[in-house]
């Protein structure tokens, strides 16, 4: 999966795209109604409810075709759309400025060592994209990640990325490409 790097990254005044308001994130993407398979019987295909939402800056895009409401389809597009950019767009993490803290949100989520978010959650793209952003700061040194920024245990952001196989499978294909092993 292709990853970039977004240009001026900085957390505090520049968070990822998956964490934007809603408003924001539509703002910078293009919306396209169209027609598609999916449930509704007799009136399948007579009106345009599949959505799909494309980041027009980067090319990422979520769509949804299940639902025969055209606002429901737009609204499981969106979060589709947040969670494929966590995947596919890293902000810089400084690691070697001490003070760099996890973002609000995660704060309050860690919780005793351990994050507490379904994947069903509005946050859990952001939460994904914060978390992937610094394992790839710290160079995919899952540990270093977990204990020194995210406050959590090797095995808690183990557990979380496999909440998200596309976050679980880009983890994995990055460390066995920089010589480490698999986890498991």
């Amino acid at each position: 999966m292709f990853v970039t790097s977004m240009p001026d990254s900085d957390p505090l005044t520049n968070p990822h795209p998956a964490s934007w308001p809603t408003e924001k994130l539509l703002s910078g993407c293009d919306t396209q109604r169209t027609r598609r398979g999916g449930p509704g019987g007799q009136h399948r295909n007579k009106t345009e409810t599949a959505i799909v939402v494309t980041h027009r800056e980067s090319g990422v895009s979520g769509q949804a075709s299940e639902r025969r409401s055209q606002l429901d389809n737009r609204e499981a597009a969106v979060f589709r759309l947040r969670l494929n950019l966590a995947i596919s767009l890293r902000c810089d993490k400084p690691v070697q400025d001490e003070a760099a803290l996890p973002s609000e949100m995660w704060r309050s989520r860690a919780v005793g060592g351990k994050l507490v978010v379904s994947p069903k959650h509005a946050d859990f793209p952001a939460l994904v994209a914060e978390a992937l952003d610094w394992v790839f700061a710290y160079q995919f040194d899952l540990s270093s990640a977990a204990k020194q920024r995210l406050g959590l245990s090797t095995s808690q952001l183990v557990k979380f990325l496999k909440l998200c196989p596309e976050a679980w499978q880009l983890v994995q294909q990055n460390r066995v490409d920089a010589g480490l092993p698999r986890l498991k």
